[in-house]
């Protein structure tokens, strides 16, 4: 339980002194975001071997009375385990890509202190007991990710970042009145006090009406169609270091965790049933809008921005089968996509940062002078579009499988086709950027520096390795528990406050 606090208070301090030293030494940015976000994973991984138990640390010493919370409270379960590994491993190697990457921009000082504040900020909402300082966290990490759009002070960056912030604020306040009228309702913002309230009280007007803001809010956040506006234009427009982050992490912490964590913990899904249906249709209508609009893109990122959300109704629409295998799958698929997408996103950083453009059909040839980047962009882009034996496959199957057990033929049928459009649209990528002829324009192109080719390469190993996770030795350690506690529902009111 000790622990828990330093996920979001190692990140919070390590922001607070980037600035400072960074006025004396040029190097220290790098050096110090690298032994944060390793210090960070390092605790993730070490927190994973209580992956089956449940831990509430109450901040002050501020123990229940009678079984009712009386303070904030940080709760670590099966979920919250699973959710650190995804932020904590994908920051590391996002700072390790920076180190080279973000030379490009104008001051390291302050892309750290804003990556490492977005980085406690995720830690604190996957952490977060009670739906106050859950609130509180999901505006630091939106905050700072805002600011992190616009780093390249371009005007492409700061319209962007404006659309984001436009639409994030009305994110925040459709979530922040669902926080009132959740309290109103309850007289508790603690998540699992609030369960078991809403438990015995029963599904009414005024319950539908905040899950309808919560729903709406963490769409927003989510990019989920049709709240998807700020994303197409953000993702592209950020330095490709946040768009990894972002897509890999930041959508899916802010969005998909929170839609889950409330729905099926706290307001509890058997209790809404029609809203099963609502998740089934958001996430139907994401994947496949987003993968044609994919379709028809040249813009490398722009092109990985619909693709997200192609990926993320894959989620939605597995979680919203409501079924053990669905949510399994769901899960599954939600750590391969925060796998292969941030690689893919390294890729395109890596081709802009070699050729300084971003046109996929002004391309060609590129894996003859960028093998590293050639190769692992390939193994990313197989893993996405569910070939196997890759792990993107095993997830989609998964989800497929799960989509006919609960009698959803014809939804089943459409991620069938959804997943081959997408393996046309990144085989589409991989033609016009890698392979084919060099262009008389890039025969002095080079390869990346090693440290973004290092983060390039774990991940597609990863991309390759997490197949493995379907056997039970591997599975039982990270996706079961936490399949364990979304297919609890409100049995986490139980878990977390005991009896």
């Amino acid at each position: 339980m000790s622990l828990l606090p330093l996920f979001v208070v190692v990140p919070l301090g390590a922001a607070f002194l980037t600035p400072i030293f960074s006025k004396f030494w040029k190097w220290f940015p790098d050096l110090w975001g690298n032994i944060t976000s390793a210090v960070l994973m390092g605790l993730s991984l070490w927190v994973l071997q209580y992956s089956g138990d449940t831990f509430v640390y109450n901040a002050g010493g501020w123990e229940p009375i009678n079984g009712i919370p009386m303070g904030i409270a940080m709760v670590m379960d099966g979920l919250s385990v699973f959710m650190l590994i995804i932020i904590n491993v994908v920051a590391f190697l996002v700072t390790l890509y920076s180190v080279n990457y973000m030379t490009q921009y104008t001051d390291k000082g302050k892309y750290y202190t804003l990556f490492l504040l977005m980085l406690a900020g995720l830690n604190g909402v996957v952490l977060s007991g009670d739906m106050f300082n859950f609130f509180v966290f999901l505006e630091i990490a939106g905050i700072a990710t805002y600011a992190l759009v616009a780093f390249s002070i371009e005007a492409e960056g700061l319209e962007a970042s404006f659309k984001y912030q436009i639409l994030g604020g009305v994110a925040s306040g459709c979530i922040l009145l669902g926080i009132a009228f959740f309290y109103f309702l309850t007289g508790t913002l603690n998540m699992a006090d609030a369960s078991r309230i809403i438990s015995e009280m029963g599904v009414n007007p005024a319950v539908i009406f905040t899950g309808i803001l919560f729903l709406v809010g963490f769409s927003l956040k989510a990019g989920l169609m049709p709240f998807h506006g700020w994303l197409p234009d953000a993702y592209p427009s950020a330095p490709a270091s946040i768009s990894a982050m972002m897509s890999g992490v930041g959508s899916k912490v802010l969005g998909v965790y929170a839609l889950i964590r409330i729905f099926f913990n706290v307001f509890g899904m058997a209790g809404i049933p029609s809203l099963l249906t609502i998740f089934l249709v958001l996430g139907t209508l994401s994947m496949v809008v987003g993968a044609f609009l994919a379709l028809g893109q040249s813009d490398f990122k722009r092109l990985l921005a619909y693709s997200s959300i192609s990926q993320i109704g894959y989620c939605i629409f597995a979680f919203g089968l409501g079924t053990p295998l669905g949510i399994l799958g769901g899960l599954f698929h939600l750590l391969n996509h925060a796998v292969f997408k941030p690689l893919l996103f390294f890729n395109s950083g890596a081709v802009v940062y070699a050729t300084d453009n971003r046109d996929l059909e002004s391309m060609g040839g590129l894996s003859q002078k960028m093998p590293v980047t050639g190769t692992t962009s390939l193994i990313g882009s197989l893993s996405v579009g569910g070939l196997p034996p890759l792990a993107g496959f095993w997830s989609k199957l998964i989800i497929i499988i799960a989509a006919i057990e609960s009698g959803h033929h014809i939804l089943a049928a459409v991620a069938i086709v959804i997943s081959i459009v997408t393996l046309a649209y990144y085989l589409k990528v991989q033609r016009y950027a890698f392979f084919g002829a060099l262009g008389e324009v890039y025969k002095k192109v080079k390869e990346v520096p090693a440290l973004m080719c290092i983060s390039m390469i774990v991940l597609a190993i990863l991309s390759i390795a997490l197949g493995i996770l379907m056997l039970p030795q591997f599975r039982g350690v990270l996706l079961d528990p936490a399949v364990k506690v979304v297919g609890g529902g409100i049995t986490y009111a139980k878990m977390v406050l005991g009896g």
